[in-house]
């Protein structure tokens, strides 16, 4: 096995930071290794945002579903889905004249254009997770920051055409995170299928569920309400309140993007 393999398997996400600073070359190689991610067209759709303001990261705890390290986060990244810069050189460039001469409309950043930024600035995202765990640095995603776009949108002057897909908390884990167990993730046979989708049937999800509900039960019964463990997720994730609000968020950024 290659240190590179090594790096990705031993990866967890990080939530408490020991008090060893980040210096300022080892932020530059992750700043670096982001922007060597791979890019549709070599647009590089994308920008990030180093979060070094105290009171902002402060902030950010409320307002990305009320989680404390992201305060306590020696580094802190925002990405960004960004069209803006595009949309401003194309018509820098004098792309309007150029179709107006056409006889035709310059055309404005539509739902696809978002969706292949949202790509973009994740593959960068997760290229600066992996050069961070290769010098020993934690890290944890906050998906959180689709929640709020108003309040992010001032908080960071963002402009039409650019949208807070995530944000990463980087620092070197405690010891306690060290020793923490992986958590496990699905066999590759209910995720990894051959030439087309597979619907999986009650004794797929029996299997691929099985030691999940016996890590989050044990032998304790269920909450209230609640019989089983997709129940529990149901509730937990899907049907909870910050899932209710990024959505609404979320519809908020595409009717902005798209409306003239």
């Amino acid at each position: 096995m290659n240190h590179t393999i090594e790096v990705i398997n031993n990866r967890k996400s990080i939530r408490a930071y020991s008090d060893v600073p980040i210096s300022q070359a080892q932020k530059d190689v992750i700043l670096n290794a982001a922007l060597r991610s791979p890019t549709a067209g070599n647009m590089m759709l994308y920008s990030i945002i180093d979060v070094m303001d105290q009171k902002k990261k402060d902030q950010l705890v409320k307002t990305c579903d009320n989680q404390p390290f992201i305060a306590r986060a020696p580094y802190v990244l925002l990405f960004l889905a960004d069209y803006q810069r595009w949309q401003d050189y194309f018509i820098q460039s004098g792309v309007s004249e150029m179709c107006s001469d056409a006889g035709a409309s310059m055309r404005k950043p539509a739902e696809g254009d978002l969706f292949l930024a949202c790509c973009d600035a994740l593959i960068a995202a997760q290229t600066a997770v992996i050069a961070a765990e290769s010098m020993g640095i934690g890290s944890c995603y906050i998906g959180d920051i689709m929640e709020n776009y108003e309040i992010h949108k001032e908080m960071f002057k963002l402009p039409k055409y650019v949208f807070p897909i995530t944000m990463v908390c980087f620092g070197y884990p405690t010891q306690q995170q060290l020793d923490r167990d992986f958590t496990e993730r699905f066999d590759q046979k209910h995720v990894v299928y051959q030439d087309q989708y597979k619907r999986l049937t009650s004794d797929d999800f029996e299997g691929m569920f099985e030691s999940r509900q016996s890590q989050i039960f044990g032998d304790r019964e269920p909450p209230k309400g609640v019989k089983n463990l997709g129940q529990f997720m149901y509730k937990r994730k899907f049907d909870s309140e910050f899932s209710r609000e990024m959505n609404r968020s979320v519809q908020t950024i595409l009717k902005s993007w798209v409306n003239e």
